[in-house]
């Protein structure tokens, strides 16, 4: 059985609009430029050599924010990091996270951070809803940017986040670190090849189960001991720009389970796994998109459902199927469809059968859905330009994918793009062009 196999290798995931014809052309000679764009008029204060330090804050000492905390502890000697300081509208987290880190400063106001010349880049690891506040702050600031997923809470914000990013030239990752998975960009190119034919559908999971007393997100311990607020926590910076609300422990710890601060399954969990596919299958913005589900076993209060799934339709002529269940953790191949063969996403990469199981093709993958080499990917974007394995493209089409299935969970109507004016609209709202464009 002759099988054919595809070279490890980096494939730019970048793009230059809005328009799926615009990134595939660009993606084809995005190697060439990606030196001159790293260092354009409007990018880095100074220059990032090979061998200079790269100075890091870090905004947001929680429980994600603790884990990019010790990535930066891990990288520092290898990766030639400064770790500078430490932001937390809590200060006990914020001193926490800089003895972790052995950094020189902890500081409650990340604006203090942004100030400091030694600092090169942000990390952002703070709830959905201050995303593109702090990010914007920090491009204006002259930094480049790892900024967890989802890129932001609403669309308007990633719009805006994208619009800050083409005005300063700043780097900007997005902290969907699957995408340091070598598996999809080699994906894409087999797809590209013609390999599995007219590409027709897709499916993907993110399935878990929770303990029936507590809930997706829920820790009832920590919000049982601080009934009353910190007294070194800024509640008001907190909040940043969701609705003024007195202290309260639920939505400070349990902020996932609230859609004043998060998408919850969709944003958090989905956008894992949307993107992926997305990068696979050249895909940015879909038509049309539907979202079900519902707050099914536990009605504790949450205002985001626990079990839910979407379908994404996109211009290209396929579909996108994502299931999510914290009710049962049994899940499904995450797999593409085409006319002439199928690709199947495995433990260890992919593979491409014909309709009888014949392996056409198959890839071994480098890398993994990993915090470190995902930093370690924009370290080396900022020293020699080499492509962001998640730019800020990708981002953005994530949160417009995540945000129209949750949109139509809450209002029981299917949810379409408005290409023209580049919003998410009521699908009978709008008349919709059903040619399929596979370019």
């Amino acid at each position: 059985m002759s099988v054919e196999k595809f070279p490890t290798e980096k494939l730019s995931t970048q793009k230059s609009s809005f328009d799926r014809r615009t990134f595939t052309s660009v993606v084809a000679s995005a190697g060439a430029v990606a030196t001159a764009n790293a260092l354009s008029a409007k990018s880095y204060g100074r220059v990032i050599g090979a061998n200079d330090r790269i100075g890091v804050a870090i905004v947001g000492a929680g429980v994600i924010g603790t884990a990019h905390l010790n990535v930066i502890k891990k990288l520092k000697e290898p990766n030639n990091l400064l770790a500078v300081g430490v932001a937390d509208c809590w200060m006990t987290r914020a001193e926490q996270g800089k003895t972790l880190v052995e950094a020189t400063h902890a500081v409650a106001d990340y604006r203090k951070l942004l100030d400091m010349k030694e600092v090169d880049y942000v990390t952002v690891a703070t709830p959905e809803h201050s995303h593109h506040l702090i990010t914007m702050e920090a491009m204006d600031a002259g930094k480049a940017v790892y900024c967890e997923k989802p890129l932001t809470h609403r669309i308007p914000q990633a719009q805006a986040v994208m619009k800050k990013q083409k005005e300063t030239g700043m780097a900007l990752q997005v902290g969907v670190q699957g995408l340091s998975d070598d598996s999809f960009i080699t994906a894409r190119k087999v797809i590209r090849e013609g390999i599995l034919g007219q590409v027709v559908h897709a499916q993907i999971e993110y399935v878990r189960r929770y303990d029936a007393k507590k809930g997706p997100w829920r820790v009832p311990e920590q919000v049982a001991e601080h009934t009353a607020k910190p007294a070194d926590l800024n509640w008001d910076a907190w909040l940043a720009g969701a609705p003024k609300i007195d202290w309260n422990p639920n939505h400070y710890f349990e902020w996932r389970c609230y859609s004043n601060y998060s998408g919850g399954i969709c944003t958090d969990l989905f956008i894992h796994r949307i993107t992926r596919i997305m990068q696979a299958c050249d895909l940015l913005y879909p038509r049309r998109v539907v979202g079900m589900g519902g707050i099914w076993q536990w009605p504790d209060g949450r205002d985001l459902p626990d079990n839910v799934e979407m379908i994404c339709e996109y211009p290209r002529g396929m579909t996108v199927y994502v299931l999510g269940t914290m009710s049962n953790r049994v899940g499904i191949d995450h797999l593409i469809r085409g006319y002439r063969a199928t690709l199947f996403f495995t433990k260890t990469g992919w593979e491409v059968k014909d309709k009888d199981g014949k392996i056409l093709a198959e890839h071994k993958k480098t890398g993994g859905e990993d915090q470190h080499l995902h930093h370690t990917n924009l370290h080396d974007h900022m020293r020699s330009g080499v492509p962001l394995n998640c730019p800020i493209e990708l981002g953005m089409a994530g949160v417009v994918a995540v945000n129209m299935a949750n949109e139509s969970w809450k209002s029981s109507r299917m949810m379409a793009w408005d290409p023209v004016n580049e919003k998410m609209v009521p699908g009978d709202t709008i008349e919709l062009n059903r040619t399929p464009d596979p370019s």
